[in-house]
């Protein structure tokens, strides 16, 4: 299974949206089975755009509280239990502040954003994954998405896009 993991798109239109779409599922996400978005999605359809996809996603502080995303979730997909949360505060310490709203859940994976800076590491057995930002780099040194390969073993990779 190939899992695109999409955070911080920010996207304001539907139109927007179709274009990042495309992009991505013309490029990186062109044999995905299913999208996670960590969370400031903006648009509330923009899952729509990557339609027929399975779309999986949590509510950014930019998102809106009428979003019907949860804050948190636990999501499995194959025999894999992958964490999602969008995150909070500066980008020093997120890590620990997200990882520490699971640390009484069984998780595989931790899917995070809002820093807009990518990660893709272990921390003891988790794998912590942060697609940083394929539309707003901030202080990140390009714009990314993710990939999660679930097979034998889970793997990630963070994709640059620019």
């Amino acid at each position: 299974m190939k899992i695109g993991i999409l955070s911080d798109t920010h996207i304001s239109s539907l139109d927007a949206g179709m274009t990042l779409a495309q992009k991505l599922l013309q490029g990186p996400f062109s044999e995905i089975d299913v999208i996670l978005h960590a969370g400031d999605h903006v648009h509330p359809d923009l899952a729509s755009c990557f339609s027929p996809l399975p779309w999986y996603g949590v509510c950014g502080n930019m998102d809106s509280p009428q979003s019907n995303f949860p804050l948190q979730r636990v999501v499995q997909l194959a025999e894999v239990r992958i964490g999602m949360i969008h995150g909070w505060g500066s980008p020093a310490g997120i890590e620990e502040r997200v990882m520490s709203r699971f640390s009484s859940t069984d998780i595989d994976v931790l899917v995070f954003g809002h820093s807009h800076r990518p990660v893709c590491r272990r921390v003891g057995s988790v794998l912590l994954l942060n697609p940083g930002s394929p539309t707003d780099r901030r202080s990140a040194p390009y714009h990314s998405v993710g990939i999660l390969h679930v097979g034998r073993e889970v793997s990630g990779e963070i994709i640059r896009i620019d």
